[in-house]
């Protein structure tokens, strides 16, 4: 796709000095072209529009008031970064957004100078701008940092530690609290935002400063003026309490209207100047300029291509895991009151909606706190109820040692749906799920299973609810099921086709792949069998190691990364078992971070497709007949 439409004040915009070059009407008409240059291309991209039509007049003010070549802007999740990467030189990227070897969705500092770390994953901003912070201060260096996080970052614990250190440290960095939902602290009426407004006018701070520096000067002056700051406090105290981040050592500055550039620059300017760490309170609209979006921004926080006119997506959407999920969950908890959800954030995107509707006393979402999450997962299931976390395979890492020490030590029954699981595309490194299967092996007690089909997906869930002793787990994809529709969930090993002359293995939905595969060898003569596993961390069969070892042929299709796979499992059994194989081939996503692009793209890219295992196993038999070993 290339842009052709044109804008009369953004095709002016090269970079950040012509923009500072804009009176300020141009300046609003100018976030008024941003607002209708991304709808137009998100549309035909698809992308996360409804954070980025909000934030759009509040980084037009960053990039007014900092340089990004040398200042560091921290954005937390960076979901919110098209803005910034229009105003940074960036504007052709849009043609290939989040597509294969095109612009991330995300920040990326492979892209550009003016991105100041990858980003992906919420509530670490203020973290990485207080360790960038320290960095400056050491080496004697004079930018700026900037951390901008939103007000649903700052349901992850990990946000407040970092506000807890950076006010104990004194470090000077500005923290934009980007607030487009809820309030963080509670308004105490008119004499609070009386207050609010004096505490951030400059003049208001100038007469501070010049006052502490007059007395300085007088004899006893010192003490006037701890007087009159404890009275100031005093009273203060008494007509509106102290914020949880003054509390922290934090100056705090706001609330301020997010799409008034005038205010937000003349508050930049003012934190600049401070010699504090500082939280400016900023409140947008999430969704702005475009009706849809400001009515439901979650249905338009991220979203498929779509028909701006109508807001309606362009292509019909099909049952999906996430749904198949929800419907089982309502299943079973009709049926079972001991039954709970829990989800971080994503109920939406878990599935999980239709749950809450239903059983809104037994849904649980504890914003972006993946940790708090499955240790209450784990309290739960502690006393007689059986929870089922529903996560994101990527955000599941953040609860590995919740996983070890409140799960798996104690042998607790909790139960996680891990969504999202193998390659999802477009959203790239940040959110492929390729470390799961790992890490989750390695953790004694654990069960996990991989459907490959909606059937599947519920046997197995009531099989972990209601037969699996100890914690447990299942993995499933992003999107839809294949052809593949049989429900063989009853073992946790099984033949789905014989076959002579080479075994291939693989479970989820990646038996597809090899299905199809089997299919294409065998019009070329080749007979190979096919094994599929449900559940991952079972002893392997006698029955698919005896294939092995007769066939002396195999390869493992797997859409994990190579440590901690399933192959790397395999062939270590068949090695101890002294087995002598002619070769052995492990098709995953190697020891790497997956890119972006459509998942059967990032598919043919790591030659985990039905052509890459025909390829594979073709060239391992001609390196066999020219007398090569391959492992």
């Amino acid at each position: 796709m290339q842009h052709t439409k044109r804008y009369g004040l953004l095709d002016r915009i090269e970079d950040t000095r012509s923009l500072r070059e804009l009176s300020q009407e141009n300046l609003t008409e100018l976030c008024s072209e941003i607002r209708e240059f991304l709808l137009d291309s998100v549309s035909e991209t698809g992308g996360h529009l409804a954070s980025n039509l909000g934030a759009v007049e509040l980084t037009v003010a960053l990039h007014l008031v900092f340089d990004t070549e040398k200042d560091r802007i921290v954005f937390d999740v960076g979901h919110q970064c098209y803005t910034h990467k229009l105003l940074t030189g960036r504007r052709e990227g849009f043609a290939n957004l989040r597509q294969y070897g095109g612009m991330s969705g995300f920040t990326k500092p492979e892209e550009s100078i003016h991105d100041a770390c990858i980003s992906g994953h919420a509530s670490n901003s203020v973290s990485v701008a207080l360790g960038m912070a320290h960095a400056r201060t050491l080496q004697h260096q004079h930018h700026h940092v900037v951390a901008v996080i939103g007000d649903g970052a700052l349901t992850g614990g990990m946000a407040y530690e970092a506000l807890n250190a950076a006010g104990a440290s004194g470090e000077p960095m500005i923290i934009v609290l980007n607030d487009n939902n809820m309030s963080i602290a509670r308004n105490v009426g008119a004499m609070s935002r009386h207050l609010s407004q004096l505490r951030v006018k400059p003049r208001y701070l100038r007469m501070k400063k010049n006052l502490k520096h007059a007395f300085a000067h007088v004899p006893g002056g010192n003490g006037a003026v701890n007087l009159l700051t404890r009275t100031k406090r005093a009273v203060k105290s008494v007509m509106l309490p102290p914020s949880m981040f003054e509390q922290m050592g934090l100056n705090f500055l706001g609330p301020v209207d997010g799409h008034d550039i005038q205010t937000l620059c003349r508050m930049f300017r003012l934190a600049k100047t401070m010699t504090k760490p500082v939280v400016i309170h900023v409140m947008t609209k999430k969704g702005k300029g475009y009706p849809f979006a400001e009515k439901n921004p979650q249905k338009y926080h991220g979203i498929s291509r779509f028909d701006p006119q109508t807001g309606q997506p362009l292509s019909k959407a099909s049952k999906n895991f996430s749904a198949a999920f929800g419907e089982a969950m309502i299943e079973f908890a009709e049926q079972d009151s001991r039954i709970c959800a829990v989800t971080a954030a994503m109920p939406s995107g878990t599935g999980l909606t239709g749950f809450a509707e239903r059983f809104p006393d037994r849904c649980f979402d504890v914003g972006i706190a993946e940790e708090h999450a499955a240790g209450m997962t784990a309290g739960m299931a502690k006393q007689g109820l059986k929870p089922v976390f529903a996560v994101y395979s990527t955000f599941l890492q953040r609860s590995y040692d919740q996983l070890i020490h409140d799960v798996a030590i104690d042998h607790v029954p909790a139960v996680f749906a891990i969504d999202r699981a193998g390659i999802v595309g477009d959203d790239g490194p940040t959110h492929n799920g390729v470390f799961d299967v790992g890490f989750l092996r390695q953790i004694p007690g654990f069960t996990l299973y991989a459907p490959s089909n909606f059937a599947e997906l519920r046997s197995m869930l009531h099989k972990v609810l209601y037969e699996t002793n100890g914690p447990a787990a299942i993995r499933y994809p992003r999107g839809g099921q294949g052809t593949f529709i049989e429900d063989t969930s009853a073992s946790d090993c099984v033949c789905l086709r014989e076959g002579e002359e080479l075994v291939l293995l693989s479970y989820g939905i990646m038996i597809q792949q090899v299905l199809d595969a089997a299919d294409q060898l065998q019009q070329q003569g080749i007979s190979a069998a096919v094994y599929k596993l449900n559940c991952l961390t079972a002893e392997f069969s006698e029955e698919l190691l005896h294939a092995a070892a007769r066939t002396q042929r195999l390869i493992v299709c797997e859409d994990v990364v190579h440590q901690g796979s399933i192959g790397q499992a395999v062939a270590e059994q068949l090695l101890l078992r002294g087995v002598k194989m002619k070769w052995v081939r492990l098709l995953n996503t190697k020891d790497s971070f997956a890119p972006q692009g459509a998942v059967s793209k990032v598919y043919e890219y790591y030659h985990i497709d039905c052509g890459g295992i025909c390829t594979a196993c073709m060239e391992a038999l001609r390196e066999e007949e020219t007398g090569c070993s391959v492992i």
